[in-house]
């Protein structure tokens, strides 16, 4: 691992709140696409994307976005239930606190910014070792909620013939809402702030190259080298996608057209680009 720019993960704040979603798009000139290339950056990335949502709607008053953000809740609950993650993160967590320490005295970095990650990163690992029980288990062992879940599992299930006191409980006053979501949430919290700090680690563990895809079509041998994840960069104004497929072996990109009509065409045209192979 290169020496990384480290800085503060904004981790520590009141766990029982939904602290705001990390950027995906650099100011307003850019879009990033990330490709995971195991199962469990997979995992992580889908996590993020679902408590990023999650904290997006439980910040809003309305009770259709706190409806949105139970669902959401329901997937965090089936996505996080691999019985691994909280062994994988701790692990992780413990691997990148020691390689930040042999990074002490080095002139190259800001030491007072390592020690505050690091401090991030012990703090989020007690976090995690204090959880007890299976992830989500405080949700699994809520009756109500466990009903919600099966109904909302229904196109059209939580209509108010069907749950009657959902129905109440989304006309209670917003505070009432936000208190039982805050409640819902805080357990979890741990998690969140374990993923944040390694996919923030892991996407700074890689230099950006900047490639043209000739006639819309790249691919790079990677001899056996295999890295965690792929960031893409196009212009925020670009109208090309790329579709990505790796292996151990190479790297194949190939960049179509956007369209809401109809299935994206393969371009035809050079597309310049960023890439960025992110490793731990």
């Amino acid at each position: 691992m290169t020496a990384p720019v480290v800085n503060s993960t904004g981790m520590g704040e009141n766990p029982a709140d939904l602290p705001k979603d990390l950027p995906r798009v650099s100011g307003n000139t850019v879009i990033t696409y990330e490709y995971p290339l195991n199962e469990r950056v997979r995992t992580l990335l889908r996590l993020e994307d679902l408590f990023d949502r999650a904290a997006h709607f439980f910040a809003e008053q309305d009770s259709q976005d706190h409806h949105a953000a139970l669902l959401t809740l329901f997937e965090i609950l089936e996505v996080a239930g691999r019985a691994d993650l909280k062994s994988d993160l701790l692990q992780e967590l413990e691997r990148q606190k020691q390689v930040l320490l042999g990074f002490r005295s080095n002139p190259q970095i800001a030491e007072n910014v390592l020690n505050t990650v690091i401090a991030d990163i012990e703090r989020a690992s007690a976090a995690l070792f204090s959880m007890t029980g299976k992830i989500g288990q405080h949700l699994r062992e809520n009756e109500w909620l466990m009903s919600i879940k099966q109904r909302t599992g229904i196109p059209g299930g939580a209509c108010e013939f069907d749950l009657p006191s959902y129905h109440f409980w989304l006309h209670r006053e917003s505070a009432g809402r936000v208190a039982d979501l805050r409640a819902w949430f805080a357990p979890l919290q741990p998690i969140r702030e374990a993923t944040a700090i390694v996919l923030k680690l892991l996407r700074e563990g890689g230099k950006p190259a900047k490639y043209v895809a000739r006639q819309g079509v790249f691919s790079q041998m990677l001899g056996g080298r295999m890295s965690q994840m792929v960031r893409l960069r196009l212009p925020l104004d670009s109208r090309f996608i790329p579709e990505m497929s790796a292996n151990r072996y190479a790297l194949n990109i190939r960049f179509a057209s956007f369209g809401t009509e109809s299935r994206p065409r393969i371009c035809d045209s050079d597309v310049e680009f960023e890439l960025t192979f992110c490793n731990l």
